[in-house]
């Protein structure tokens, strides 16, 4: 259970108004995590639950609005939902006995181009049953549906996760690696972490983290130093260690201490890969050198945040890219799940984003290859801009 949120599968649930999305919700969850009423309309906002759901293990449900919302706040209600689609892993679009017409089929042909798999609940068949027209007509467009009715409550849960099992995600029943398949078991790795006001007190930021997980897991030797102390605990070591993974902003000072015969990479570009997609990340930061005076950069930041001082997305990213180009740019900074019309900029530049999942990540990549906008992300666009790229991303073979 405290498995975090960006770690989880997202599992979205879709549907008209009053079909009974809250009600199935709360019978998997068995808690009433959502109103559940007569009136169309009653789920307003996106209600979000995390949860074991064994045998797939740490999910986390969004119950959306439903999309034929009629009421005075439907446009806004709508807008939320489709939002969703972003973060969805697989979808669970539910209908009832009178089955699917224009509404569920948009809904699918949103799911077959974002590539999210999904399943079709056709709910309340204890007030009446659906017919066979009906039902061969929603499997013309899904070949997983569950036929559920309150009269079997108790098989609806084993129902739903035997029918999930079925369509998870490749990369979530195997797991990828942050930076264990980059070097052998019981390998040296070195960790290069600043502690600097991004830092928190008394912690070190989630990718630091998830990194040291991922290399002990491999049974790997973890040296955690500070970019101070680097040169002497390379020293020290009566062998070279096998990678060296830095913060993103101590790139060059740590890419001058490292000697060139030891792979070296930073937290930033290793999430650029397991959340993204490194090769359109590598390919987008090669725009850097096309933009002119007045061309806008958008930096997205997956999670919102005070910015400090001497804020990486803020102050220290644009400062070099300025110094690269030297151009006068315009910089956006956006945070948090919004994510604007993207067609006025010329490079869009991603944080690491361990604090959102990876559908999140390849939905803004594939919106943003559609409009013919570059992306890219901080650690990419850091060691882009010192001319060190190609030692940062040699290890990965790209």
């Amino acid at each position: 259970m405290k498995t975090l949120k960006s770690m989880r599968l997202h599992i979205g649930i879709f549907g008209k108004t009053n079909v009974g999305k809250s009600s199935l919700l709360n019978k998997i969850t068995n808690q009433d995590i959502s109103i559940v009423s007569e009136i169309a309309g009653t789920t307003t906002d996106v209600v979000e639950k995390s949860m074991e759901l064994l045998p797939i293990g740490a999910v986390n449900f969004l119950d959306t609005a439903g999309i034929n919302d009629n009421t005075e706040l439907s446009a806004e209600r709508i807008e939320k939902t489709l939002k969703i689609l972003n973060r969805t892993d697989i979808a669970v679009i539910v209908c009832d006995y009178n089955g699917i017409d224009d509404y569920e089929k948009s809904l699918m042909e949103k799911f077959n181009e974002l590539n999210i798999p999904f399943i079709v609940v056709v709910n309340k068949t204890d007030i009446q049953n659906i017919s066979e027209d009906k039902l061969h007509q929603i499997r013309k467009y899904c070949e997983n549906v569950l036929i559920t009715s309150a009269k079997d409550d108790e098989k609806i849960v084993y129902k739903f996760k035997e029918t999930l099992v079925k369509i998870l995600p490749e990369d979530f029943v195997n797991s990828p690696s942050i930076a264990s398949d980059l070097v052998k078991e019981k390998s040296t790795v070195i960790l290069v972490i600043p502690i600097d006001k991004e830092a928190p007190k008394g912690r070190i930021i989630l990718p630091q983290v998830q990194t040291l997980r991922d290399l002990l897991d491999n049974n790997c030797v973890v040296i955690s130093v500070k970019e101070t102390e680097l040169k002497s605990a390379i020293e020290n070591l009566k062998t070279p260690p096998s990678l060296v993974i830095t913060d993103s902003q101590a790139f060059k000072q740590v890419s001058e201490i490292v000697p060139q015969n030891i792979p070296l990479t930073s937290f930033s570009i290793l999430f650029a890969r397991l959340k993204g997609d490194l090769n359109a990340f590598i390919q987008g930061a090669k725009a850097i050198d096309n933009l002119q005076d007045g061309d806008k950069v958008l930096i997205l930041e997956s999670c919102t945040h005070h910015a400090i001082e001497d804020d990486i997305g803020r102050v220290k990213i644009p400062n070099l890219l300025k110094k690269k180009t030297g151009k006068n740019l315009i910089i956006e900074n956006i945070a948090g799940h919004d994510f604007p019309e993207i067609s006025d900029y010329k490079l869009i530049i991603h944080c690491g984003a361990c604090m959102t999942n990876r559908r999140e990540i390849l939905s803004r990549i594939l919106v943003a290859n559609k409009k013919g906008v570059p992306i890219t992300n901080y650690g990419i666009v850091i060691s882009y801009c010192l001319g060190i790229l190609p030692r940062a991303i040699k290890i990965f073979e790209v």
